[in-house]
């Protein structure tokens, strides 16, 4: 161990305790930009121009994005010919969903008896935002200035999908422009276990609409020879999946392997929750299944209610039907493949109308440069066991529109979020140590990345 990395081991766990009253004063701050709490939306933002100012950046201001949201942003210039890296982060939180469940207070960082800290954010990704500027003040105390060009680009509405920042990047890149992009929104297969993530599935969605009769109809008087849309639209829905449960769109290839790290079957069942007795569905690895294939899932459907029900044959229904697609394939070509499927398998000549929602590509991470080599060394010095690689089911649309704007960056993902975070889900948590953990280790790869393009 260099005296450097022993140094910035003391200052990170030195600085925990300054960490724990960021989060406290961050969480306090009910930052859902859903329009609801515009206010403490704008105390998030200003108290990130605050907290990074102190942590050494320069000229960290705000600028409202298309959405409203505010996008904080700043600079510190390193040693010249230093490289430069950009850090990602968002301020803004999920709201509470299912306020009763929780067992502490929302709004209110709480240590928990297993020690870890509870409250909406903590995690996803106002933890992130306190693991950055850990990392910063670290570097600051013991190097006592930047190794490099740090930039920070914070966002204010990632939860809402809204586009703020997506739109906000291209005619800003001069502002943004980096060797290293790293975008801390992701975080570690297990607890304790370093990974970087590797690749984002895409997602394209539709509805398709099917349609029978002038008006709904008495099911006693018309039932038999009257078609029941619902009936068709479950029938038409039924063929997304074959027997064993895997995806089955027609036009589109679904062998695809996962060639990282594994996800043992019995972790997916425990981070997923599904209850004792039940199959998960599919066929090849649970990998395979979550980072290397399609999966079509009926997120919403426009029927009544069993407590509204009526004896009725109903005129039309409705169904949402989101893919998910992996790495190398084109969202455009997927939604087509999908609308194509659906409309192909309708029965009994029902009207159908299939609506494209929204469609988003799947993305890539860096998988080798100086950048990768450098994070990857300082996330197993920090942890001090081998470091995996994973990718992770959801969309980040930001992460391809950094890729277009600066192609020659390369681009990784990490952070705090481990699968007991429950991110976006009551009770969210963080672990003081993946804190540390990874604060150590920004740390380090900003020590380590500069020496090594120094070379």
């Amino acid at each position: 161990m260099t005296s450097t990395e022993a140094a910035l081991r003391t200052a990170v766990a030195e600085l925990m305790p300054r960490a724990k009253r960021d989060l406290t004063e961050l969480v306090a701050l009910k930052s859902i930009a859903d329009g609801s709490q515009p206010d403490d939306c704008s105390k998030a933002a200003e108290w990130l121009v605050q907290a990074f100012t102190d942590a050494g950046l320069r000229d960290v201001r705000r600028s409202t994005t298309s959405d409203g949201s505010d996008a904080v942003h700043g600079v510190a210039p390193g040693p010249e010919g230093a490289p430069t890296v950009l850090l990602y982060c968002h301020y803004d939180v999920q709201p509470p969903l299912g306020a009763a469940e929780w067992k502490t207070p929302i709004w209110t960082l709480t240590e928990g008896a297993d020690g870890r800290w509870y409250g909406r954010g903590a995690a996803d990704c106002k933890g992130n935002v306190v693991m950055h500027l850990t990392a910063l003040r670290a570097l600051a105390k013991v190097c006592g200035e930047f190794p490099l060009t740090v930039k920070l680009i914070a966002e204010g509405s990632e939860e809402q999908g809204t586009g703020g920042l997506e739109h906000f990047v291209p005619p800003n890149a001069d502002l943004l422009r980096a060797d290293a992009i790293c975008v801390v929104d992701t975080g570690n297969s297990a607890l304790g276990v370093p990974t970087l993530t590797t690749s984002l599935r895409g997602m394209v969605s539709v509805d398709i609409k099917l349609e029978a009769l002038e008006s709904a109809l008495h099911s006693g008087t018309f039932g038999g020879p009257a078609p029941d849309p619902v009936a068709g639209l479950i029938a038409v829905l039924a063929t997304l999946h074959d027997a064993d449960g895997d995806t089955t769109v027609a036009g589109l290839d679904n062998s695809g392997s996962w060639h990282g790290d594994d996800y043992a079957t019995d972790h997916f069942r425990a981070d997923a929750k599904v209850l004792d007795g039940v199959d998960l569905i599919g066929t090849g690895s649970v990998a395979d299944r979550v980072w290397a294939r399609y999966a079509a899932t009926v997120v919403g459907m426009d029927l009544p209610s069993v407590a509204e029900s009526v004896s009725a044959i109903q005129a039309s229904a409705t169904a949402r039907v989101s893919l998910r697609l992996p790495p190398g394939e084109s969202g455009i070509a997927a939604q087509d493949a999908l609308a194509a499927h659906l409309a192909a398998q309708v029965p009994w000549g029902l009207r159908c109308e299939v609506t494209r929602v929204a469609v988003g590509d799947p993305f890539t991470g860096s998988l080798a440069g100086p950048a990768f080599d450098a994070l990857q060394a300082a996330l197993e010095k920090s942890y001090g066991v081998p470091m995996a690689t994973s990718g992770q089911g959801g969309s980040i649309p930001l992460c391809n529109v950094l890729q277009q704007t600066f192609p020659d960056a390369e681009i990784m993902l990490y952070g705090v979020e481990e699968p007991s975070c429950l991110i976006h889900a009551p009770n969210e948590s963080v672990a003081p140590a993946e804190i540390a953990h990874i604060a150590l280790a920004e740390a380090l790869f900003m020590v380590d990345y500069a020496e090594c393009r120094r070379r």
